[in-house]
C-alpha cells in the first residue's frame, strides 16, 4: 500500500483534511449545503532544521495539531449557533460594528484560552490523577517499577473509559461518524479506488495514522518511560513525569510516522492496539457525511494525479 501523506480529523458536522501546508475544512451546514474553507498554514518552525530532527519534529507537529484542531472546530461550530445568537450578532454588526482586526484578536484569545484549559485538564485527568491513585498501592507494593506499571494501567483505563463514556453523547456520535468518513476517504484513494461515495462506503474506517492511535501510543510509551524515573521526592517525580510528556509525544509521533511509511507484518502488529481503539472513535458514516469527506479531500489533494504517479 502507498501512503498519500494526507491526514485529517473530524469536526462538528464536518471533516478537516491537511496536505502539507494546505488544509481544508468541509462542513455540512444547517441548510444542508457543503461549505468548504481552504487555507495555508505553515506553523511554528516551518522550514527550520528543527522540523527535521526526530522527536523534536513530533512535538512541533503535536502543537500544530492542537492549534489547527481548535481553529477548525471553531469554524465548524460557527454554523450552528442558535437563532438568538445570530440575531444578536447581526444587531451588534449593524450597531457598534467591531472592527475585523478586533474580532480576530478576540477569537485568537478565546482559542488560546480554550487550548490552554484543555491541556491543563488533560494533564490533570490522564497523568496527575493516575499518579496519585497508583500511590495508594505503596502500602502493598515496594517496587517502583510495579507501581509505574499500575499507574500506566490506571491511565489506560481512564483513557478508554473516557472515550467509551463520551461515545454515548449524540454530538460526539456524529463526530465519530465523520471521523469514520475521514478515514474511509483516505483509505479509498490509498487503495487505488476512484474517490466516490460508493467506493468510500466500501473502504475501512480504521487507519494507522489516526490521532486515536497516537494518543494510545502516548499512553503505552509513557509506561516504559515512567518505569525508569527513580526519584525519592514524590513532588519532583511528578514534575519529571510532566516534563517528559513532550518527549513521549515526540517518540509516539515517530512511531505513527513509521507506521504510515511502511506496511509489513511487524509494523502492522504494533499498530493493532491503535486500530482496535478506533473501533470506539470511528463509526460508519452516512452518504451525506461521505460527501463532506470527499469535498474536503478534493480541496487539498489531486488524488487522480497521485494515483497515476503511484501506478495504482
Amino acid at each position: 500500500m502507498k501512503y498519500s501523506g494526507v491526514g485529517g480529523q473530524a469536526v462538528m458536522e464536518g471533516v478537516m483534511m491537511r496536505n502539507g501546508d494546505t488544509y481544508a475544512v468541509a462542513v455540512r451546514k444547517p441548510d444542508h449545503e457543503i461549505e468548504v474553507k481552504t487555507e495555508h498554514y505553515k506553523g511554528p518552525g516551518n522550514g527550520h532544521i528543527l522540523r527535521k530532527i526526530p522527536i523534536v519534529r513530533g512535538v512541533i507537529s503535536f502543537v500544530d495539531s492542537l492549534y489547527l484542531g481548535m481553529s477548525t472546530l471553531m469554524f465548524s461550530a460557527s454554523f450552528f449557533e442558535d437563532e438568538e445568537n445570530e440575531k444578536d450578532a447581526k444587531t451588534i454588526e449593524k450597531g457598534k460594528n467591531k472592527s475585523r482586526a478586533q474580532q480576530e484578536k478576540e477569537d485568537k484569545l478565546l482559542m488560546g484560552g480554550t487550548v490552554a484549559l484543555s491541556i491543563v485538564l488533560a494533564l490533570a485527568i490522564f497523568f496527575v490523577l493516575p499518579y496519585f491513585l497508583s500511590g495508594l498501592f505503596h502500602k502493598f507494593i515496594e517496587s517502583e517499577m510495579w507501581i509505574a506499571l499500575i499507574e500506566g494501567v490506571i491511565r489506560l483505563a481512564i483513557f478508554v473509559g473516557y472515550i467509551y463514556a463520551i461515545s454515548f453523547m449524540p454530538d460526539i456520535k456524529r463526530v465519530f461518524m465523520y471521523h469514520g468518513a475521514e478515514h474511509k476517504c483516505i483509505n479509498c484513494i490509498e487503495h487505488g479506488m476512484e474517490l466516490n461515495v460508493e467506493n468510500v462506503r466500501k473502504s475501512s474506517k480504521e487507519h494507522k495514522r489516526c490521532g486515536t492511535s497516537f494518543l494510545l501510543i502516548v499512553m503505552l510509551i509513557s509506561i516504559v518511560f515512567f518505569m525508569f524515573v527513580r526519584v525519592d521526592s514524590k513532588g519532583l517525580r511528578l514534575v519529571i513525569r510532566l516534563l517528559l510528556i513532550p518527549v513521549i509525544a515526540g517518540v509516539s509521533y515517530e512511531f505513527i510516522r513509521l507506521a504510515g511509511r511502511y506496511d509489513n507484518w511487524f509494523v502492522n502488529l504494533l499498530s493493532k492496539p491503535g486500530l482496535w481503539m478506533q473501533r470506539l472513535t470511528t463509526s460508519e458514516p452516512d452518504d451525506d457525511m461521505i460527501e463532506v469527506g470527499i469535498a474536503s479531500v478534493e480541496a487539498v489533494f489531486d488524488w487522480k494525479t497521485w494515483q497515476k504517479e503511484q501506478n495504482l
